[in-house]
């Protein structure tokens, strides 16, 4: 089995499970290549008491129907349960076939892909449901765990559905990796702290992107190899994740995501720039890629009163889709002809345009790092995200790239700067002139943080413009 690297409070909640007297039901959803299925492999390989089932849907495409799926479904479980063919016609007696087979003992039962199963046949999740009710649960030892990379379909028809009300023991939504996991992924090839970072601008802390990283080769090899050659995992990988997730509305979410290239936006913006309607359908599309795993709807909130407010932005969180789209779509034709030149990532025409990006979602993604370097616990916030101050008759506009408020400390104004050269006094008047423009709660007090890369000059690192310096890079020595 290949090395498995995070994700302990993961296995620690499924672990839990082990422990009950009564069977276990357990969601588990997040973005392709996450990690779902290897999760549960993983916790299967802790437990050597169980024995396992694994069945996962077909990935959606032309002629592949509810019967097909059936089809396949049995001839899994035949084949892992030495059974005799058995009839597929009907959900409900597959079900029953394999919750007669797993009735006593410890089993670990992984339905994966669990939309691609379900969503063209209305009476899958009804029929799983009885199920569940009438022979699954009859198995105190037994633990059914549902995966799925459409998030959306599992919250809407699953979660959020009242036939599985009080039925779901755990719902696990995985996210990507924190930095400091991520590095242990980085062969000795990929060990200073700019090329990990130019690494993780590129694949984010998706698993299965990090395992594709050569020991023999150098970080730009390693991404040029993964990106720029027609066999690469990351070049034809965009296409396939949003064809098997958005099928038929596969244009429609490539042109939101195009739009959020460039930053942020509100729901107003998205539509008035895409030509979209303002309404309760485009609404729910976006949504569905915040389930996704795609896109962060950031959700700003007033200062004085501490309540969220209305006004929010979508920012596209995933940086292998802003890559794909600034730095490899617009050279396709190229790279399949085998004209691309090999060269480094940082020479990419595009790149400087796109790296201030990718560093910020590194800092959300990772922001229990920045609240350590400033001596804080989760405990200590009410709010924190990207910040923006609308501007009305009565304030000034504004927005912070991360702004922290705290319970009863001061208000943490962040600045994130992506340079490769140290950075200079300068930088200290950007912050200083947003906070002047920050509505603040009376006698609240603003602290300026500065969160960089690539060093600062003596001037500002001993003048006394932020309260705390936080140089990202040392996110890779601690554990988040």
């Amino acid at each position: 089995m290949k090395a498995f690297f995070g994700r302990e409070h993961e296995l620690n909640e499924l672990q839990h499970h082990t422990g009950k007297k009564t069977a276990s039901l357990i969601a588990i959803t997040g973005r392709l290549r996450i990690g779902k299925s290897r999760l549960v492999e993983e916790f299967a390989g802790r437990n050597p008491s169980y024995r396992q089932v694994v069945c996962s849907g077909l990935a959606p495409g032309p002629g592949i129907t509810p019967k097909k799926q059936r089809l396949e479904f049995a001839r899994q479980i035949e084949r892992q349960l030495a059974m005799p063919p058995i009839a597929s016609d009907d959900w409900a007696d597959l079900f029953s076939h394999l919750a007669a087979n797993v009735s006593s003992g410890k089993w670990i039962i992984l339905l994966d892909e669990l939309s691609w199963l379900g969503m063209e046949d209305t009476t899958f999740l009804p029929k799983l449901k009885n199920a569940w009710d009438l022979e699954f649960k009859k198995n105190p030892r037994l633990i059914l765990i549902l995966c799925g990379s459409v998030s959306s379909w599992i919250e809407k028809n699953l979660l959020s559905s009242t036939g599985f009300v009080g039925r779901i023991s755990s719902r696990l939504r995985l996210r990507e990796l924190g930095a400091a996991v991520c590095a242990r992924f980085f062969p000795p090839s990929i060990s200073s702290p700019y090329d990990r970072l130019k690494t993780l601008a590129v694949t984010g802390g998706v698993p299965r992107y990090l395992e594709e990283l050569v020991p023999s080769l150098d970080v730009d090899q390693n991404l040029g190899r993964m990106c720029f050659t027609p066999e690469g995992i990351l070049f034809s990988e965009f296409n396939q994740i949003f064809s098997e997730l958005f099928a038929k509305r596969f244009a429609e979410y490539c042109r939101v995501v195009t739009h959020l290239t460039t930053g942020p936006d509100s729901f107003s913006g998205i539509c008035k720039a895409l030509s979209l309607p303002p309404n309760g359908v485009t609404s729910d599309r976006l949504d569905d890629m915040v389930t996704a795993g795609f896109l962060a709807r950031d959700y700003t909130w007033h200062l004085a009163t501490r309540k969220i407010s209305r006004l929010s932005r979508f920012r596209l969180s995933d940086n292998y889709i802003r890559f794909y789209l600034k730095c490899i779509q617009p050279h396709r034709h190229a790279i399949e002809q085998g004209r691309f030149t090999s060269r480094p990532i940082s020479a990419l025409p595009g790149w400087d345009a796109i790296i201030g990006h990718q560093f910020e979602n590194l800092v959300l993604h990772n922001r229990a790092f920045v609240w350590r370097a400033c001596q804080l616990t989760p405990d200590d916030i009410i709010h924190d995200g990207p910040f923006v101050q609308p501007k009305t008759r009565r304030q000034d506009g504004c927005q912070i790239d991360y702004l922290i408020q705290t319970k009863h400390g001061p208000i943490y104004a962040c600045e994130i700067k992506f340079k490769r050269s140290k950075i200079g006094l300068a930088v200290a008047g950007d912050i200083a002139q947003k906070i002047t423009r920050l509505k603040l709660p009376k006698h609240a007090s603003v602290l300026p943080v500065l969160i960089h890369v690539g060093g600062v000059t003596d001037q500002l690192k001993y003048s006394d413009r932020f309260a705390r310096i936080v140089d990202f890079t040392r996110v890779f020595a601690g554990d988040n």
